[in-house]
Formats: C-alpha cells, structure tokens, sequence
C-alpha cells in the first residue's frame, strides 16, 4: 500500500497512514497521550533510581544472597521481571523467574527473594502472590503505588517498598517498574548496572525520542516508517538474543494494548523448529504476486492481504550459530515474499541493548494504532473482563 493511502472504513477508523505526516494530527489521534508517556522513559530512570535509593534497596544485601529471585507481576508490571533476568544474564549465580498469575511455586521459602510489582498497587494476581510469600516467610520487596494495597501489605509485613509514580498507563512504566528490581540486584550482587550505566540508558532513551518524536518526517522516523510498513500485515517478532527475546515479546504486548492489533512472538533459535514453517503456509506470500519485498518504491497493492511481516529484534550480542540462523530465516522469508524488517540494539550493556530495541518498539505500537484510526491508550477490553469477573 502507497504511503498516504485509505484502507477501508471498515476497519477502526480506517488506515490511513497520513495521519502520520503532522504532529497535529498525531496529537488528535492521541487524546491519552501515549507519545508522551513513552517519551518519558528516560525521566523515569532517574527518578526511579533516586526513589529506589531513598527506600534504602542497599538494606536487602544484609541477609546475604537469596536462594532464588521470583518476581510476580501481570502484563506491563510483569515484563520487569524478564528485563531482570535478561540483564542479569545466563552467568547470574541464582535463578531468577516471574510468576504471572496467582499461585507461588511449592519450593518458594524463606531463603528466597520475592518482589511483587504492580504499578496500580492493587494487581489481584499478584497480591495473592505476594501475601502468599508474606505467609511463607519470604524476604520481601513490592514495588508500585503509593497509598495502595501494595504498599499496605509492606507495612504489615516485613517487605521493603518502593513507591512508583505511573507515567499514566502501566505498560509505559516499564523502566519506573523494573530500575529498582535493577537497584535489588545490583545491591545483591546479581548485576552489573551501575549508575552510569543507568544515566547512560536513559541518555538513549531520550536519543531515541528525538528520533521518533512527532514533527519527524516518515523517511527519518524509524518508528513511524516501520508501522507504516507493519500495516495490514500480521508481524512475527523474532528475537536474536536473550535480551532481544523479551523486546520481542514486549512489542507483542505493546501491539496488543496501544494498536488493539496481533503479533506473533518467537526467539531464535527455537523460532527455527516451528514458525519458520508458516512461511510456506496460509499466511505467505509465496504466491501472492506482491513483487520485490526490500523494494521501498513497489505498489503494495497487490501484495497479499493479512500476511505474515517478519520483524526481527536484533542484538549486538548473538551466538554465532544464531546470527547465522537470523540472516538465513530473514533470506528465507524474503524469498517467500515475506516483508522482513529489523530492529537493531544500540549501545554495549544489556541494559541500554534491551532498553533501546524496547523503546523504538514502543513508538511504532503507538504509531501503528495512529494510523489505523485506534485510540492507542484506553484498554477497553480488560477493563470489561475485570468488571464481569467482579460480578461473578
């Protein structure tokens, strides 16, 4: 499909990808402020890291190393938990997991850590978790809203809490939620993430804003360019590494809630043992007369309807076998027709790798839901599931 053009009304709203060429309409199409919020990561590094200080995080190394780390949490509180154990990396010298629902394993005791993360305070999931843990005697440490359930059930225990200051939706306060599950481990001797590492995580954050603000033209704007590009198709989202594994994942998420829209998560290479195959399938293009997928200029409008867009996060820091693995699926997909696209990390430490394919995956979910007529910030659907659930 040309740049500009109007899909049928019948979708929501429509496409209309020129709702992408001014900041003015952008801001329309976002009453809730999604950009904003987003362009706020950098902010929310530093503030966290003072409040994190502030709770005395640096306490938690006086019982010695836990046994194990479990973080509980639920959609964007729960993602924190996988950035930790990203970052803490396949050397760290105790298992680190999250929990996402409402039951704690049978072998969490008292010689293991469990931080509890919700930015409203009040995750139903993860209060059972966390007053689960409070009962066996775990060391404690919650993480979310002031004046909260959360927060309550610290002072009735013996848990540490840091309070946590919403950037408006939880899923745009990834880096409130997850610096002082950093801050935990760092103090533990889990991770490496000093403070400027931490400065220079956010200094890329902000680099990336600037990249993907608003009044930035299409041609310069990865993000804006890239959901022009995702439009209409069903993304595939690989990761290369670990860390890109849980970008990968995250920018499902974020697909799901800021563009109400499907993506299709993989990591490599366990990828390559299934979803490659799908290349081949229903949703190829194999036969779909689109013509040359890596020519910018050719008319999409022939190209097959709904089919599959491999998007491949791509990490600085790859196995050799992976990296081959990566150029051979993306050869692959091309040859089959199937659009590939590339998000590539920036910078040296897991932290500022993670937080910068994160990051431009954020601005193209919100884009995305720009240009399809979607309000990017309201989640309609969970909040109808909640109530019904209240009135069973």
């Amino acid at each position: 499909m040309s740049a500009g053009a109007v899909d049928d009304p019948g979708s929501p709203g429509g496409l209309d990808t020129s709702r992408l060429e001014s900041a003015a309409a952008i801001e329309a199409a976002d009453p809730g402020g999604m950009l904003r919020q987003v362009a706020s990561s950098g902010a929310q590094i530093r503030e966290a890291r003072m409040l994190a200080a502030e709770a005395g995080l640096d306490r938690l190394a006086d019982e010695g190393r836990p046994r194990a780390v479990v973080v509980a949490g639920m959609g964007g509180s729960g993602i924190s938990g996988d950035v930790l154990a990203a970052v803490c990396g396949p050397g760290c010298p105790v298992p680190v997991l999250t929990v996402r629902g409402y039951r704690l394993p049978g072998w969490v005791g008292a010689a293991d850590l469990v931080i509890a993360v919700s930015c409203s305070g009040s995750t139903e999931e993860t209060l059972a978790v966390a007053a689960e843990a409070a009962r066996r005697g775990c060391r404690l440490l919650l993480v979310g809203g002031r004046e909260s359930p959360l927060a309550e059930l610290a002072e009735n225990t013996r848990g540490l809490f840091v309070p946590v200051r919403s950037a408006g939706q939880p899923r745009a306060t990834l880096w409130g939620l997850t610096v002082p599950l950093l801050m935990a481990a760092r103090a533990l001797r889990l991770a490496d993430v000093p403070d400027e590492v931490l400065e220079s995580t956010a200094s890329r954050l902000e680099d990336v804003a600037h990249r993907c603000r608003p009044d930035s033209e299409a041609f310069v704007n990865p993000a804006k360019r890239i959901a022009t590009d995702l439009a209409r198709d069903i993304p595939m989202v690989w990761g290369s590494s670990t860390i890109a594994d849980v970008a990968a994942y995250r920018m499902c998420c974020q697909l799901n809630e800021n563009a109400k829209y499907p993506g299709v998560f993989g990591g490599l290479p366990e990828a390559d043992h299934n979803q490659v195959v799908t290349f081949d399938g229903f949703f190829g293009r194999a036969s779909g007369g689109g013509g040359d997928p890596d020519d910018f200029f050719r008319d999409r409008t022939g190209d097959a309807e709904h089919g599959l867009h491999l998007v491949v996060m791509r990490d600085t820091d790859e196995h050799p076998q992976v990296a081959k693995r990566r150029e051979v699926s993306a050869e692959m997909a091309a040859a089959r027709g199937v659009p590939v696209t590339e998000i590539r990390a920036e910078g040296e430490h897991p932290l500022e790798r993670m937080a910068t394919l994160v990051a431009v995956a954020d601005y193209v979910t919100v884009y995305l839901a720009i240009a399809l007529g979607v309000d990017p910030t309201p989640v309609a659907a969970i909040q109808e599931l909640k109530a019904r659930i209240a009135d069973v």
